[in-house]
């Protein structure tokens, strides 16, 4: 796992430092308010949002268009940066990273997974698979021990020649997959992941995920989809940029 490395002129505040009892989480959010200036007015897609989420959790973001779910999406990813308010990432703060730093969070502890695979037309599922891996200067037979790994994890063994064109939906979200999985990130993030999937793939992905979840990864997973939700462990409802609900569904 990567560890954050300390400012040459000081150190990272942690969250125990700063007084932030996070206990075993892995994120923190507090107080987090993401505003956009639309011409004169300000648009608040988020508005005060607070939750942690600890390690090896299943936790389904759930919410209609225009909710603030893609927005809180983006911030756990590291992808934007809040208006306001504290965002802790294994204990530091996102807010004080370089970003060498948060270049190198978004490559080795959070895994994306996204609607539409993005996947490299021309690439075999191996070498899509590879991505992160070249990101990080790792060794080529370093990285295909571990791309051939992650693919026979998502049950895709016999297809790591095999090009996107040559794949089903379902095969494809399942080498995007095993590219999130390849680098064993702290987080797995999913966003609308059956969204471009017929039904019975949908539910074979969804049992995927539970595999994954089962063998320790923790799982965020977005969605507008309510039966989707359902399959995680915990559901966080977001309505009009609030928490409208929090709740463990088993």
């Amino acid at each position: 796992m990567y560890r954050f490395m300390e400012k040459e002129n000081g150190h990272h505040q942690t969250a125990e430092s700063a007084g932030l009892a996070t206990g075993e989480a892995l994120i923190s959010m507090r107080d987090i308010w993401k505003t956009y200036q639309m011409g004169t007015e300000q648009l608040h897609a988020l508005r005060g949002v607070s939750f942690d989420v600890k390690k090896g959790e299943y936790l389904a973001i759930i919410g209609p268009s225009g909710s603030g779910k893609s927005t809180l999406m983006n911030l756990i990813g590291c992808l934007d940066s809040p208006s306001k308010g504290q965002y802790w990432i294994n204990g530091h703060q996102v807010a004080e990273m370089t970003d060498d730093e948060l270049a190198r969070i978004r490559n080795k502890e959070i895994g994306f997974v996204f609607q539409t695979f993005n996947l490299l037309a021309r690439a075999t599922a191996l070498h899509n698979v590879e991505l992160p891996l070249i990101y990080a200067g790792m060794r080529s037979a370093e990285r295909q021990e571990k791309a051939h790994a992650a693919l026979a994890s998502v049950e895709l063994g016999d297809r790591v020649t095999h090009r996107p064109n040559e794949l089903s939906g379902g095969q494809r979200q399942r080498v995007a997959i095993a590219r999130a999985l390849v680098n064993h990130p702290s987080i797995l993030l999913a966003d609308e992941p059956t969204g471009a999937l017929d039904t019975k793939t949908s539910m074979e992905i969804m049992a995927l995920f539970e595999k994954l979840h089962e063998e320790g990864n923790t799982i965020i997973l977005v969605t507008h989809e309510h039966d989707i939700a359902e399959r995680a462990h915990r559901v966080i409802t977001i309505r009009d940029g609030e928490i409208e609900k929090d709740e463990r569904i088993r």
